[in-house]
């Protein structure tokens, strides 16, 4: 038969917020008993009192949360490059039979007469995402001029951390990135990843902002 203990874990670990404000000592334990009181109902199929939901959150194991939140502290005060981009577009386009042409006609425009220029490629399903440093952005609607254009936004920056070796064995670098931004309210437009680079596309807006927290990262804040 499943326990209360077994209900409430389950349903804070769905929530690291939650799990790391019980942590920081952040969160009113009866205020959240009362508030995950009806589900935990609803899975055990009876009436359960607060009181003991209370118990079964204070002897939730947080430990192994705490080491891993330790040892990715440590990761990001190795971080060793941090670099900047500003002036950035971003274009989203429906994909097409000719899409690709485009891109490898961008590309190798980009490659002879703009070398030192910003740009990534992002295919999905249905949609491709194109940024650039907006210099090229008439370079593009020329291009592009006959693709269905689903959206456009400029005034973008991007910050770009060099992660060490590390980060491909290390689970949960990128929410610890993810939820201190998130923290902080700031929006992501795009992310950009790559084995040991990881790019945020924010507004030009949110830049200042969005940096310092990723300072702070680094710092151990």
């Amino acid at each position: 038969m499943i326990k209360i203990a077994e209900v409430v874990e389950e349903l804070i670990r769905q929530s690291p917020f939650i799990t790391e404000a019980i942590n920081e000592g952040l969160i009113n334990i009866s205020a959240l008993a009362r508030r995950l009181q009806p589900e935990v109902e609803g899975k055990l199929g009876k009436t359960v009192k607060s009181g003991a939901i209370v118990m079964a959150i204070n002897r939730l194991q947080t430990g192994e949360l705490m080491f891993i939140e330790k040892n990715i502290r440590l990761f990001f005060q190795q971080l060793s490059d941090i670099s900047v981009r500003s002036n950035l577009s971003d274009y989203t386009f429906h994909n097409s039979d000719t899409l690709a042409q485009k891109q490898v006609r961008l590309l190798d425009m980009i490659s002879r007469d703009y070398p030192n220029a910003f740009y990534s490629f992002s295919q999905g399903v249905g949609e491709t995402t194109i940024i650039v440093t907006n210099s090229l952005d008439q370079q593009v609607d020329e291009i592009f001029s006959d693709e269905k254009c689903l959206d456009k936004e400029s005034q973008l920056s991007a910050i770009t951390l060099m992660l060490p070796i590390e980060n491909r064995n290390l689970y949960g670098v990128y929410y610890y990135i993810l939820k201190d931004l998130a923290w902080q309210g700031i929006n992501l437009v795009e992310l950009i990843s790559t084995s040991n680079e990881f790019t945020l596309i924010v507004t030009d807006d949110d830049l200042d902002h969005a940096f310092s927290v990723i300072m702070g990262l680094r710092k151990g804040g």
